[in-house]
C-alpha cells in the first residue's frame, strides 16, 4: 500500500479520536451537574457513533465520526430536600455521567490517538530513509 495512503488512514483515525477526547472532556467537565428546576433534566452523557467512509479520490475507506448520542440510562437520585431542584419527595436528579467509564473511555482514546501517530512515524521514517538510500 502507498505510504501516503498509510498517512491519510493514520490522521483520520487521529481526529476522530481527538473528537473522541473532547467529547469525553465534556462529560467529565459535567459529571457532577444536577437538574437546575424540578421536572428538567440535569447533563445527559454523551457518546459517539463512528462509520467507514469512501473517499472516492483517493480509494481509501477512512474512519469519520457519524453522530454524536446521548446516552438513554436512568439519571441518578440525591436526597435535598432543600435544593431548588428537588421534587415533592425531596429528590434531585443528577447526571449519568460514570467518572470512571469516561477515564477508562479517555485512556482507550489516548491509546488510539497515539497508535495512529506511531503508524504515521513510521510511514514518514520509511520515505525518509528511502530518500536517503537514494542520494
Amino acid at each position: 500500500m502507498d505510504l501516503l495512503k498509510n498517512m491519510m488512514i493514520s490522521t483520520a483515525g487521529m481526529k476522530v479520536q481527538n473528537v473522541r477526547m473532547r467529547i469525553i472532556a465534556e462529560n467529565l467537565a459535567n459529571q457532577d451537574s444536577v437538574a437546575t428546576a424540578p421536572g428538567e433534566d440535569p447533563y445527559r452523557r454523551k457518546s459517539l457513533s463512528f462509520q467507514n467512509v469512501l473517499d472516492r479520490e483517493t480509494g481509501l475507506n477512512t474512519v469519520q465520526v457519524k453522530e454524536v448520542l446521548y446516552d438513554q440510562s436512568e439519571f441518578g437520585m440525591r436526597y435535598d430536600p432543600g435544593h431548588p431542584a428537588a421534587d415533592d419527595t425531596g429528590y434531585i436528579k443528577t447526571t449519568n455521567v460514570n467518572g470512571l467509564v469516561e477515564l477508562m473511555d479517555m485512556k482507550q482514546a489516548q491509546r488510539t490517538y497515539e497508535s495512529n501517530l506511531n503508524a504515521m512515524d513510521v510511514s514518514k521514517n520509511i520515505v525518509m530513509r528511502t530518500v536517503d538510500l537514494l542520494r
